[in-house]
């Protein structure tokens, strides 16, 4: 996999094409590195997940982890710091960045790959795409954050079904069940204009509110109040919502600092 920064967009692209980005155990702790590596530098706004030539990605590649078995039996021990194991963090440590994410799919889009994907905050793709939860064809259930990331988004006998069977399924369909944020015949232009909006607004604002989704969708209303009575709070005292607010009154483009949240 590469890591690419574009001013303010960092571009993660896997960039095993010759396999279909099948995901080896080099990549996917190169995937938690890369995650590690935004996450320590706040000029970095957005993050752009993608597939190298016809494919996004098939998925573990279990020929490659299987010439190396220690390596996989050490990626399953859990990091109890983090509550993930080294499978789970290549995937939810894109959730857990304090900035969107947005994966860009087009080919097929299975197992592993699929799991990457759905730890994102937006999925374009494309109408063709491929879907599959594919880990029943072998026998196995995603155990890479997809069992969290998939009751955040589609119903629970569609998730049991799409489990259970490992059926195929296309662009069309993955946007019927909220699986995918936007289905196009151009999804990169799409997420630029996304892009483009996200960077016009305040970093700390758009942080803010990743981790107040993020959080909030799960807790009792009263802790998902007191979250917001605090990052608003926060948010009131940074220097990020001074510009916004001179700009908004001034009519101008404002200028924002690097995040401060």
């Amino acid at each position: 996999m590469t890591l690419r920064v574009d001013g303010q967009v960092a571009r993660v692209t896997l960039s095993r094409p010759e396999k279909l980005n099948g995901l080896t155990i080099d990549m996917l702790n190169g995937l938690t590195a890369a995650a590690r590596h935004i996450a320590s530098d706040n000029s970095i706004r957005v993050v752009v997940l993608s597939g190298e030539g016809d494919t996004f990605s098939t998925g573990l590649d279990f020929a490659a982890a299987g010439k190396d078995p220690a390596r996989v039996v050490a990626n399953f021990i859990p990091l109890p710091w983090l509550g993930t194991n080294g499978f789970q963090e290549a995937c939810w440590a894109w959730r857990r960045l304090r900035i969107p994410v947005i994966a860009l799919i087009h080919g097929r889009c299975y197992g592993g790959g699929l799991q990457l994907a759905l730890a994102a905050d937006f999925r374009f793709t494309t109408p063709d795409a491929e879907f599959s939860i594919l880990e029943a064809k072998w026998g196995l259930i995603p155990d890479m954050s997809g069992s969290v990331t998939l009751s955040q988004l589609i119903g629970i006998d569609t998730a049991k079904r799409l489990t259970m069977t490992g059926e195929m399924f296309d662009g069309f369909y993955a946007k019927e069940i909220g699986l995918v944020t936007q289905v196009s015949a151009d999804p990169e232009a799409d997420a630029q204009e996304l892009i483009d909006q996200i960077l016009s607004r305040s970093p700390d604002s758009v942080a803010a509110t990743k981790t107040l989704f993020d959080k909030a969708w799960s807790m009792v209303p009263r802790r998902a109040f007191g979250l917001e009575r605090r990052l608003q709070l926060r948010l009131m005292r940074g220097a990020n919502f001074a510009i916004a607010r001179k700009a908004g009154i001034d009519k101008t483009e404002p200028q924002f600092k690097a995040r401060s949240i």
